[in-house]
């Protein structure tokens, strides 16, 4: 496949999806660009001398002119929260970085498809939508995909069944508002519940898997993993690298990214993570799954949660 992607920050998250990137066939040239021009260079002078077992694949450390006729950039810069700031003060402080950069990548790649990846992804991705001047087809928060994932592999462990045949899907912020939909969850062609009694029926498990642990779970995951490690950044590279392969692919995909509100459940002006149909051409739309009341609440809720933070930074 040829492609050029650009990835913006050398953190851990950025560095990660570009060695991700760099073992698979998804892009052929990629470009890291940050501020920090001596790690930037140990980062791709790293990763590049791995490269000599696939097919050939150019890695540079560059400037913001080299994103020039990138199919994606991917941007993951920010800060992450200092002992006694607050989750506000993190926000502004990633926003403006955000709005430095954003000038002069846009410039740059005006037809790229942007994922953005840098937290708080749903808020990043508003104000880039509201900032960039692009079409809104060309932005793709990651959302609650990473959230996914974490769902299908608790999913995947307690039932013992291989995730690609788990169709279930979170919701809502990526964060602490999330929620589950499981009225739309299903293992192939059953639905969840009829598939856990199937399992108990089976011996395969004795109890009914408590649905607010598992919600849990995929809330509390990443938090877990920075206390015990100090940051996440492979489960978030591989869910990038993926939503790169569905961006490059032939035809459409369902996922659950995050993007621009337009009255979709009654929620407007936000960007959040529901199913969208994306492809080649960026975010084709949301598609209209049909949710219970309940879910519908949750995700007003999780919506305005986001509305009452974006209410109180400088965009």
């Amino acid at each position: 496949m040829s492609s050029k992607i650009t990835i913006i920050g050398a953190g851990s998250v950025g560095s990660t999806i570009a060695y991700t990137l760099s073992n698979e066939s998804i892009a052929s040239e990629i470009v890291m660009i940050d501020i920090n021009k001596n790690k930037l260079e140990g980062e791709v002078m790293d990763i590049a001398q791995g490269t000599g077992f696939r097919d050939p694949v150019s890695i540079i450390a560059g400037d913001y002119e080299d994103a020039k006729d990138s199919d994606i950039v991917i941007i993951t810069s920010g800060v992450a929260r200092k002992p006694g700031q607050s989750r506000i003060e993190l926000v502004q402080t990633n926003v403006d970085i955000l709005k430095s950069i954003t000038p002069e990548i846009v410039k740059a790649a005006p037809k790229a498809l942007y994922i953005i990846v840098s937290n708080p992804v749903d808020i990043i991705t508003y104000v880039f939508t509201k900032i960039s001047g692009l079409p809104e087809n060309q932005i793709i928060g990651s959302g609650t995909l990473l959230d996914t994932l974490r769902l299908r592999s608790n999913i995947s462990a307690t039932f013992g069944i291989a995730q690609k045949n788990i169709h279930a899907y979170v919701f809502g912020e990526h964060g602490d508002s999330s929620f589950i939909p499981w009225s739309r969850a299903k293992i192939s062609g059953s639905s969840y519940d009829d598939y856990v009694e199937f399992m108990k029926n089976k011996g395969k498990i004795s109890e009914t898997p408590d649905k607010e642990e598992i919600l849990n779970y995929v809330q509390k995951s990443g938090g877990k993993i920075i206390a015990n490690k100090g940051a996440t950044f492979y489960a978030v590279s591989a869910s990038v690298c993926k939503l790169c392969s569905l961006l490059l692919s032939a035809f459409n995909s369902i996922t659950t990214v995050s993007s621009m509100m337009h009255g979709e459940y009654g929620i407007d002006d936000v960007c959040i993570s529901t199913l969208a149909l994306i492809g080649p051409n960026g975010i084709e739309g949301k598609v209209p799954v049909k949710l219970t009341d309940e879910e519908i609440e949750k995700l007003r809720a999780s919506a305005n949660k986001l509305k009452d933070v974006i209410a109180q930074i400088q965009i």
